[in-house]
């Protein structure tokens, strides 16, 4: 069986997709599956998912497929579902808001439980169930949390200075939604969200679509 630090990242991207239709699947009643019934629901095609599964073990039989159940739990705890993961928002803008709207609502293992911000209308207050702190107090308070991720969306020109902070506090991991590549030690892992590259690329998918 391949260790997890082996498992290739478009494996790992695809794992939250298989993982919630599995869930949608077990509420609904249903026991079984085969690779071909989940490619058509995920838009994943069927040798994909028999590969991204053969990474972790047998996991279905030839002729039966899959057991949801057992495959819900599997990935369950193989995304430490049964773990709650508390995140910290740093930047509370209108990218913010929306991110502190949302919360995860469909994942039962994420929450951001605290945000950061320099804006004193909302620093001290309760914004959509999550407290603000101010930027001062931040590695103080992710330390005091043992919070070790972060989501970032500061204006870029304060992104690296931020990102220091955050590894300063702990943080080791962030998902970066400013455009800039932020510079991190080993250890640290930075996960870059460009919605601007992403609507450019789809735009460019349509433009070319043949």
């Amino acid at each position: 069986m391949t260790t997890q630090n082996e498992i290739p990242k478009a494996t790992a991207r695809r794992l939250p997709i298989y993982h919630r239709y599995l869930r949608y699947l077990h509420n609904a009643g249903k026991t079984r599956i085969s690779s071909t019934e989940l490619s058509e629901a995920v838009k994943v095609d069927s040798a994909t998912i028999r590969r991204d599964f053969s990474y972790f073990g047998a996991l279905g039989k030839r002729g039966y497929g899959y057991d949801v159940e057992y495959l819900l739990d599997f990935f369950s705890k193989t995304l430490n579902q049964d773990r709650l993961t508390n995140v910290a928002l740093i930047g509370v803008g209108n990218l913010g808001h929306a991110l502190l709207n949302y919360n995860f609502h469909l994942s039962n293992n994420v929450r951001i439980s605290c945000a950061f911000d320099v804006n004193e209308d909302i620093v001290g207050k309760i914004v959509s169930g999550v407290p603000v702190y101010p930027m001062g107090e931040m590695v103080e308070q992710l330390r005091i949390q043992q919070i070790d991720v972060a989501i970032l969306t500061v204006p870029q020109v304060v992104a690296q200075e931020v990102a220091n902070n955050l590894i300063e506090a702990g943080v080791r991991g962030i998902m970066n939604f400013t455009p800039i590549r932020l510079s991190v030690p080993e250890g640290v892992r930075i996960q870059n969200v460009d919605l601007t590259n992403e609507l450019q690329t789809l735009i460019y998918f349509l433009d070319n679509d043949m």
